[in-house]
């Protein structure tokens, strides 16, 4: 579809083969505009010519039909023509990682893929705002979660999945930063490959490294920190875990951490993690109300509380919080190297 073109109202002449053409079929008729399809050469070469109502013709590369003489009469007519892709025959699920929200965040392979898609199950942390666009004639389910409300369970997600690509559709599951970055991708691939559905995984960009980043928060630097730690905090940790967390060294990510936090803070002090030691939250990465909190982890769980601070947010916890826009109660705490 040519970006900008208004078609509501106007007719199309789409002409492929239904399984080649279904998307664009979709696709058209979702920005507005009056479709008739042709299946095959002959089904054109009965008719006295085009509809002179017909502004766009689309032809699909089905691999069967050449469309040879539908395009000459579009050109003769003086019709605007356009030459598209046939939608996958088989069904596929593609599992794509949204990033952390921007539409401009996602990878160029991730854009294509939702472009060629039928159906569409995304996340609430995923850039659902721009689907439309970025998914023209695709079926859009929302299961997104919210924390503590699954208003769609798994198993009834990827049920829906492979039911829709057992009709040969092509399934995008747009999830939010990496399918594999607490994500249950891989539970979902798991479930489509026991059904016998092909299934590719996009990769997405993490929240876990790009919203420290964006804030000028480097998971790791030199001198600071050379390893970093990426966790769930949607359950509280056990001992066991507090304990391994607080002796690793290096940059502890918490993912999904806010409603734990204190305990968190707590724990990891308790295992011996000094109360000087610099950390940050930061709030809804990425988008116009993105915010920043800093503190030190003995005073987070106060200031997080103070900040009134929700997710979706990452918590940073190590040396490398202190960088980046540096508060001045907290300066005194860079190593002398970075100073």
């Amino acid at each position: 579809m040519i970006p900008g073109l208004d078609l509501a109202g106007q007719s199309v002449l789409i002409a492929g083969a239904p399984w080649a053409a279904r998307r664009a079929v979709a696709s058209y008729t979702a920005a507005g505009a009056k479709v008739a399809e042709i299946h095959t050469n002959s089904e054109f070469s009965n008719r006295t010519g085009i509809d002179p109502t017909i502004r766009l013709v689309i032809t699909i590369d089905d691999g069967a039909s050449s469309w040879a003489k539908l395009r000459a009469a579009a050109r003769h007519a003086g019709i605007l023509q356009l030459s598209e892709p046939a939608a996958a025959r088989e069904g596929k699920i593609i599992l794509v990682g949204g990033g952390p929200g921007s539409a401009d965040l996602l990878t160029v392979r991730g854009t294509h893929a939702l472009a060629m898609a039928d159906v569409v199950f995304h996340d609430r942390l995923g850039p659902g705002q721009d689907l439309a666009e970025l998914a023209p004639g695709a079926q859009l389910v929302d299961v997104g979660k919210a924390p503590g409300h699954h208003k769609v369970p798994q198993a009834q997600i990827q049920e829906g999945m492979i039911k829709a690509a057992r009709t040969g559709a092509t399934v995008v599951r747009l999830k939010g930063g990496d399918p594999y970055v607490f994500g249950r991708g891989s539970e979902e691939r798991e479930a489509a490959l026991n059904a016998g559905i092909n299934v590719e995984v996009i990769p997405g960009i993490s929240s876990a490294i790009s919203v420290p980043g964006v804030s000028g928060i480097p998971v790791t630097a030199r001198g600071v920190s050379k390893s970093f730690t990426v966790v769930s905090g949607h359950d509280p940790f056990t001992e066991t875990e507090l304990s391994h967390l607080a002796g690793m060294g290096g940059t502890v990510v918490v993912l999904m951490g806010v409603a734990t936090l204190q305990q968190t803070a707590a724990g990891l002090l308790r295992h011996g993690l000094a109360p000087t030691t610099p950390a940050a939250v930061i709030e809804r990465g990425f988008t116009d109300s993105q915010r920043s909190t800093r503190a030190t982890l003995g005073t987070l769980a106060e200031a997080v509380l103070r900040a009134g601070c929700t997710n979706p947010a990452v918590i940073i916890i190590g040396g490398v919080a202190a960088l980046g826009e540096v508060p001045e109660n907290v300066a005194a705490l860079l190593p002398a190297a970075v100073r």
